[in-house]
């Protein structure tokens, strides 16, 4: 584990220990966003190298017996990138390819999104490469309990509080808080958000992320002077985050005219009877085979002609290569960084207008923390008033970035990118370094 207690760091390091880090992936990405707002701010070396450097990482080995009696070992990571303005924050991801640098970046990210709404958290990211679809619910229990108890000198409810990502969900969690609290003796509900409503969880957490990517597409809709009963939707994924995106756009009016996940996916121009397709992912776990809609490429499908195009799977997938092919006027990311920075810049070029990560997808640690809040104080809120927060600090972050923008031309990822950083490098010139 590396700890950086001294903030006298003068150079970073974009590798990974031991080896070199992946080219064009999204650690590079990261780190191009933050030089372009340390140059912005005018902050210098020194902040930028503070910001740059993760604050902590843990490596740890997760050796598992499997349902066969046999054993294997995975490789877990838990990264906190900043908690200058208090815990860090940050989900757990299992996924094939999960490696050091992806949640290197995706803490930094974290950061920034919790800077940008006004919550008082760090950045951190956590997660094991597996494919959590290759192993039984037993096996993903023992796992999630191994992993738990190797991170555990970094996380606490004061001081890092893990969530569901990508692969996870609210049963990982209520496993994650089991494991932590038998340890400490006591049941101790603020560990991790997420959970179920039973043990701790907040109504409206489930559907939260999808939540604010659907104020934020309808917001930035309307930007574009756009009604959502004459607009069209393209959402790609429909897993944690799709799903629910495209069932609130739909809802709101929108046509949602085509969806994939991993298996495919599928299109119908007239608009998708997102409640009928739903259903029958349900019934057979994927949305291939949906009947009235037509099958098409996953990568064709990002590349419809749509108003409204919403990335909400993985990173990386909007690229140099296909970027100048996209014909949606308005990017929403509902993923975590799945535009690369030179499908940004073509897109710019283009007048697509994209919505960032750090603001479009941070709903659900908008809610996070009103599940930590009601979890600290034992008192619990309604779903609406929930809702009714979670919209409200929505809106107010759209309106800061757009602002804020317009005063400096920058896109809107510039903008966001440059208003977080901005907010935690001055908590950490108020705080001062320590010698």
């Amino acid at each position: 584990m590396r700890d950086h207690e001294s903030w006298g760091v003068s150079t970073v390091s974009t590798t990974t220990a031991g080896g070199a880090g992946h080219p064009g992936g999204p650690l590079d990405d990261a780190q191009a966003q933050l030089a372009f707002a340390i140059d912005h701010l005018g902050l210098g070396p020194g902040p930028h190298a503070v910001l740059a450097t993760p604050r902590r990482e843990l490596t740890v080995s997760v050796p598992v017996r499997m349902d066969d009696g046999s054993t294997q070992v995975f490789t877990g990571h838990r990264v906190q990138h900043n908690f200058t303005r208090g815990p860090a924050k940050g989900g757990v991801r299992y996924a094939p390819g999960v490696d050091l640098d992806e949640v290197r970046a995706l803490a930094m990210w974290m950061t920034w999104k919790c800077a940008l709404v006004d919550v008082p958290y760090g950045g951190a990211k956590g997660g094991i490469n597996i494919d959590p679809r290759h192993f039984s619910e037993g096996e993903l229990e023992r796992i999630t309990r191994r992993y738990t108890s190797e991170i555990m000198p970094l996380i606490g409810p004061d001081q890092d509080i893990p969530a569901p990502d990508v692969g996870t969900s609210e049963q990982t969690m209520a496993w994650m808080m089991d494991t932590y609290s038998v340890n400490q003796g006591r049941t101790v509900l603020g560990v991790v958000t997420g959970k179920p409503v039973s043990v701790g969880g907040s109504l409206g957490r489930a559907s939260a992320t999808s939540r604010g990517v659907a104020h934020i597409t309808l917001l930035a809709l309307a930007h574009r002077g756009l009604e959502p009963t004459r607009s069209t939707a393209v959402v790609q994924g429909f897993g944690k985050v799709g799903r629910d995106t495209a069932r609130l756009l739909a809802e709101a009016g929108v046509r949602v005219i085509a969806v994939s996940d991993i298996d495919g996916a599928v299109h119908d121009p007239e608009g998708l009877d997102v409640h009928r397709l739903a259903r029958h992912v349900d019934e057979t776990g994927t949305v291939t085979g949906f009947a009235g809609a037509e099958a098409i490429d996953g990568g064709a499908m990002l590349e419809l002609e749509c108003d409204a195009l919403v990335p909400a799977a993985v990173e990386g997938v909007l690229t140099e290569e296909n970027a100048d092919r996209v014909r949606a006027g308005l990017v929403v990311e509902g993923a975590n960084g799945p535009t690369t920075k030179a499908a940004d810049a073509i897109l710019r070029a283009k007048g697509v207008l994209v919505v960032p990560d750090i603001l479009a997808n941070a709903g659900g640690v908008v809610v996070s923390y009103f599940e930590w809040v009601q979890a600290n104080q034992a008192y619990w809120w309604t779903e609406d008033e929930v809702n009714e927060r979670l919209r409200d600090r929505m809106t107010m972050a759209w309106h800061s970035v757009l602002t804020y923008g317009k005063q400096q031309d920058l896109s809107l990822r510039e903008a966001a990118t440059c208003l977080a950083v901005h907010r935690v490098w001055e908590a950490h010139r108020l705080r001062g370094q320590y010698p």
